[in-house]
């Protein structure tokens, strides 16, 4: 199991690398556009990495965490295993990519220039909920018009 896990540890963390480097250095490029127009592009491998490793264990983890209220000490203790730690790590990946997505879809909608973007997906790769509220603030304006044109054909 310990060769499937760092298997699917590199391969996971060098598979995302395109998709990050493209929308942070060229966001506006039709390349950028194909990777990540289609999820069973950018999300797909990753979430079959996720299940290859999480799908063994899938029994443990229902009953773990189904069976009373997740506490400090039990996360802390689940995260003591590699099998854990990578799902752990699987989840970063992939959730932090998608929602890198679509603040990157929203910074293009928005026309954010690349001193603006770059951080912005930066911080999504790094510490995505930073990176996802800072997204939220530069392109605000697009939920309005977005509401606004709803409201306006109905």
């Amino acid at each position: 199991m310990v060769a499937m896990i760092d298997a699917l540890f590199w391969f996971s963390s060098l598979y995302i690398l395109p998709f990050w480097l493209m929308m942070w250095f060229a966001p506006t490029h039709e390349r950028t556009a194909w990777l990540m127009r289609s999820e069973w592009v950018y999300l797909a491998p990753l979430a079959v990495a996720y299940a290859l490793a999480v799908l063994p264990n899938i029994v443990d983890i229902f009953i773990l965490l189904g069976s009373e209220m997740p506490t400090p000490e039990i996360v802390v203790d689940m995260f003591s295993e590699r099998e854990v730690i990578l799902v752990g790590w699987l989840h970063f990946l992939a959730f932090d990519l998608f929602v890198g997505r679509w603040t990157w879809q929203r910074l293009m909608a928005t026309e954010q220039p690349i001193y603006i973007s770059f951080p912005v997906l930066l911080f999504s790769m790094m510490v995505a909920p930073l990176g996802a509220l800072m997204g939220l603030i530069v392109t605000r304006n697009h939920a309005e018009d977005t509401a606004a044109t709803a409201t306006a054909a109905a």
